[in-house]
């Protein structure tokens, strides 16, 4: 069986290998292993039915195995691995002191929902003082993250963060133009397919195609920031707050990726208030790319102060635009995040129960200041239409706060 643990550690060809839990070395196999009489190409053929978890779990199993699997056309053939990249509450070097690991060598926490195991991708090759991953791209997919690129030999400390994009596994990174300081302190971040990035914040949008040396900037035609943003194929949905100081009215928003002035309303007369029964509502992707989830406290009434009784996931269906209920928390799971007195965006009635939302592609995690060392999860169920909730537990170095996360399709076919 795989090991429970796993850290991918380098680009290949370079010296360093994966290690696993249990510190097994590289080690000679015994002389005359019959592994070793398969010619490169049929040694090829049976490593590349495993999956890239398994064939980089292999790597420090004997040298054999790691020359075979360091070969870069090899390990870009093999399908990318899905995870969940957590976003530590701090900077990737914190995440790595957080959980007792060197601080020089910082890396990026991810899980495998799939087996439920957890990964840490290297980000020690990044030449930046600190660096905080923000969200990754479709297809092919890469991981961008605000760095700090000010230039320590130099004693300049003042230039704001801007936009790097790099492959962890393959070890390889680029940064993109520069940015002012109110984008990367205010901006929201969406990567798109093919390389697009956008950042969005209340009133205008920047826009970046790969081989460009600058920003294309757009004015927003939305009543309030977009609320999380999310992409469903060739659009843009978002969430704005057009009630009063005192009162949030929730409407929902979508534009084409290739124009972003062109925001319009999405309401249909059937809806009534569904979008306005949950407190701090949240978009992600549901599965299949033809669905949109909407997740929240549930309110017990209409009212501004209404106590919330659990977490509820709605879902629209893009095809028929019609609401239903996907899922509903469990009360003894809703009560581990601090019941009544829960808020899916800030501390709400005055407790400490902080709680983060993230996912996609039908899944949903939970995380919470009440809840330490596990996520709660809810999985939608594609042929039943229902969803399944379960506990991810062994999140490592929980005590430094709230964590946040995305999806990352880890492979070693995408350069930056």
């Amino acid at each position: 069986m795989p090991p429970s643990h796993v850290t991918a550690d380098t680009a290949p060809g370079s010296s360093a290998t994966v290690s696993v839990a249990s510190e097994i070395e590289a080690s000679h196999l015994p002389p005359g292993a019959p592994i070793q009489l398969l010619p490169q190409d049929a040694l090829h053929n049976v490593l590349g039915r495993l999956s890239l978890r398994e064939a980089l779990a292999c790597r420090p199993v004997c040298r054999l195995f790691r020359d075979a699997l360091s070969s870069s056309p090899f390990l870009s053939s093999l399908p990318s691995l899905r995870l969940l990249a957590l976003r530590h509450p701090r900077s990737s070097a914190a995440a790595a002191a957080a959980v007792g690991r060197d601080a020089h060598r910082p890396f990026l926490l991810a899980l495998d929902p799939t087996l439920r195991h957890w990964i840490r991708l290297p980000l020690s090759f990044l030449p930046f003082p600190s660096a905080s991953p923000v969200t990754a791209s479709p297809s092919p997919s890469l991981l961008y993250l605000w760095v700090d690129a000010s230039d320590a030999s130099s004693g300049d400390f003042k230039s704001p963060r801007t936009l790097a994009v790099c492959n962890p596994l393959a070890g390889l990174h680029r940064l993109l133009p520069p940015l002012g300081s109110a984008w990367s302190r205010h901006g929201t971040v969406l990567a798109g397919p093919g390389g697009a990035v956008l950042v969005l914040t209340q009133l205008a949008a920047l826009s970046y195609a790969p081989g460009s040396h600058i920003w294309l900037k757009f004015s927003l035609n939305l009543p309030s920031k977009p609320r999380s943003p999310i992409l469903v194929g060739g659009s843009i949905f978002a969430l704005c707050d057009v009630g009063t100081p005192w009162r949030s009215l929730w409407r929902l928003f979508s534009c084409c990726l290739l124009d972003l002035r062109e925001w319009a309303p999405l309401e249909r007369p059937e809806w009534g208030d569904v979008l306005n029964i949950l407190k701090w509502p949240r978009l992600l992707a549901g599965i299949g790319g033809g669905r949109i989830l909407m997740i929240g406290g549930l309110r017990s009434s209409l009212a501004p102060d209404a106590p919330c009784s659990t977490v509820l996931i709605l879902r629209l269906d893009l095809a028929t635009m019609e609401w239903d209920e996907a899922g509903r928390m469990p009360s003894e799971m809703y009560r581990c995040f601090g019941g009544g007195a829960l808020s899916l965006a800030a501390a709400a009635t005055g407790t400490n129960s902080k709680v983060k939302v993230f996912g996609g592609d039908g899944r949903v995690w939970f995380s919470g200041r009440k809840v330490k060392g596990k996520l709660a999860m809810w999985e939608e169920d594609d042929k039943s239409g229902c969803g399944q909730w379960s506990w991810v537990d062994g999140v490592p170095g929980c005590n430094e706060g709230v964590y946040r996360g995305f999806l990352f399709d880890a492979g070693f076919s995408a350069t930056p």
